[in-house]
């Protein structure tokens, strides 16, 4: 497989199961603008949430191989599902295959390695997907950094669908996000800080925050991604190297292009092109 993969530099690939990490490529490219990308949706498919990790963890994988083909060295996965699901295993059992000079990272442990620095007194709640809350990945991760922290998680199974309806503003969004915070708050009622586990979630934010406790810290991934990325850019040259550099950006999607571009203009504001791709 490694010889048929291309060997010159290309765009860093950036893969999510639909819309969400599109917050997370917006944050990527405000901190590194220089950069080319490939942002790549697998709308046909989505949601993960809900799926199991062997179905995740095959639709990532072919994702990731796809980006690959198309020039990418580096690929981040922006959904926390495929993060949760399918991270380890791609980089354990097929980089090696593959090609074991390229790289694929996730969002949750740049999210988490910057949790020991906000919570002030140890409390950190989640509100995630349903998948990522049964892999229980925060919480694995949180212990390897801060074996004193205390974690708690809420599903919040329909606020994925509120977004991508266009009712993340809307009257109707308002029950549903006050019924995951308050269930999150009686888990745990000294929770200081929450982090918003699915890059659907911070579209959602004035809501979130209208319900929050002015008390708590609420953490979007974007921000902390981009940064994460950055450093390991600056870390490591020999790939910094492999990362083309003509500021573009190309959206691909396995849905509808039109419906793409609609729904995508929600996430960035503004108007894109859009081309279709199989994955398989």
């Amino acid at each position: 497989m490694k010889q048929n993969l291309p060997t010159t530099p290309g765009p860093i690939g950036v893969f999510d199961s639909g819309y969400g990490g599109l917050t997370i490529l917006s944050k990527i490219r405000e901190a590194l603008p220089q950069y080319d990308y490939i942002y790549l949706g697998d709308n046909a498919r989505a949601p993960y949430g809900t799926r199991s990790f062997e179905i995740v963890y095959l639709f990532t994988l072919q994702a990731v191989t796809k980006l690959f083909e198309m020039g990418c060295h580096l690929v981040i996965l922006a959904c926390n599902t495929a993060s949760a699901k399918a991270l380890r295993s791609i980089q354990m059992n097929d980089l090696p295959t593959l090609d074991p000079t390229r790289r694929v990272l996730g969002v949750i442990r740049p999210t988490v390695e910057c949790i020991g620095n906000i919570t002030r007194n140890g409390h950190v709640g989640i509100l995630a997907t349903a998948g990522t809350i049964k892999s229980e990945s925060y919480p694995l991760e949180i212990r390897k950094l801060y074996p004193d922290i205390s974690v708690s998680g809420v599903a919040c199974p329909l606020w994925v669908s509120l977004v991508e309806n266009n009712e993340a503003t809307g009257p109707g969004a308002d029950y549903f996000v006050r019924k995951y915070i308050d269930q999150l708050l009686t888990l745990d009622p000294l929770t200081d800080t929450v982090i918003l586990g699915c890059t659907h979630y911070p579209l959602l934010l004035p809501k979130i925050q209208q319900y929050m406790p002015a008390h708590i810290r609420t953490v979007a991934q974007g921000g902390l991604v981009a940064e994460s990325l950055k450093d390991y850019l600056h870390r490591h040259p020999e790939m910094d190297a492999r990362c083309t550099r003509q500021g573009t950006c190309r959206y691909y999607t396995t849905e509808a292009t039109e419906k793409f571009s609609e729904s995508a203009s929600t996430f960035l504001n503004r108007k894109i092109d859009v081309q279709h791709i199989t994955l398989e």
